[in-house]
């Protein structure tokens, strides 16, 4: 797919890695709009980033733990632009749950939010997506490769990833596909200490961490492609090998 033209909708597009991918989809040509729940001074600087690369923009807020939010979004951007070509569901929450201490609201915010949400949005993307488009999901290598402490949201994660395969197999007759970009350590948690953070290092071949535009650039290449559907590219610097 020429992305030159192209509307796309990325989740969580304020900053991090979603302000990335929305970047790197506006360099490759398409017009953006950036997703928020509680950032809009970080939407709106990256918004302008945007205009000043000569693409159009627009920031849209949505709590995606509430259906009926991700509902009255796509609405708005069916109103507003009348299609979508790619849809990049990116959002997501990364929360420590140890099992001893594991609560019922715990479990139920990250699967919300990480797997509910991408599968809400994929449905309401279907209507605007008439003679095909292209669907990003970005998981984990935590999908497969879990990480202790981490129960919920290597759950969420592992679910994202059937949805993804699930979706690719249900779509392709209409010529939308389903991929996924799994990152590996790209940006530290707030909550990890320098023994954990060296520990990660050193499962890491390349012995360093990437950045959001490694991620970005997967996400660019798998919107592109024309003859891919229902993988996922591994961006880990070689973590997921053990």
């Amino acid at each position: 797919m020429e992305l030159t033209g192209k509307i796309a909708l990325v989740t969580g597009a304020a900053k991090r890695i979603g302000k990335a991918i929305a970047l790197a989809l506006t360099h490759a040509g398409a017009d953006v709009i950036i997703h928020h729940n509680r950032s809009q001074a970080d939407a709106e600087a990256t918004a302008s980033e945007i205009v000043e690369a000569g693409r159009r923009v627009e920031i849209f807020q949505a709590d995606l733990s509430k259906p009926e939010q991700i509902e009255k979004m796509f609405a708005a951007v069916g109103e507003k632009f009348g299609r979508l070509d790619v849809l990049v569901n990116n959002a997501a929450i990364f929360k420590r749950t140890p099992l001893e201490t594991l609560s019922a609201e715990q479990w139920d915010a990250q699967m919300n939010l990480n797997a509910r949400a991408p599968a809400l949005c994929t449905a309401h993307a279907l209507p605007l997506m008439g003679d095909g488009g292209t669907i990003v999901n970005i998981t984990d290598i935590a999908a497969e490769a879990s990480l202790a402490g981490y129960p919920a949201y290597c759950a969420s994660k592992a679910a994202l990833l059937a949805l993804t395969k699930s979706a690719a197999k249900a779509l392709a007759a209409r010529n939308i596909r389903v991929n996924a970009v799994a990152p590996g350590a790209i940006l530290w948690a707030d909550d990890i200490s320098e023994t954990e953070k060296q520990t990660v290092l050193d499962n890491i071949p390349l012995k360093r961490l990437g950045c959001p535009d490694d991620i970005a650039a997967a996400v660019v290449f798998l919107a592109g492609h024309d003859y891919i559907t229902g993988q996922t590219l591994r961006i880990d610097g070689g973590r997921y090998m053990g």
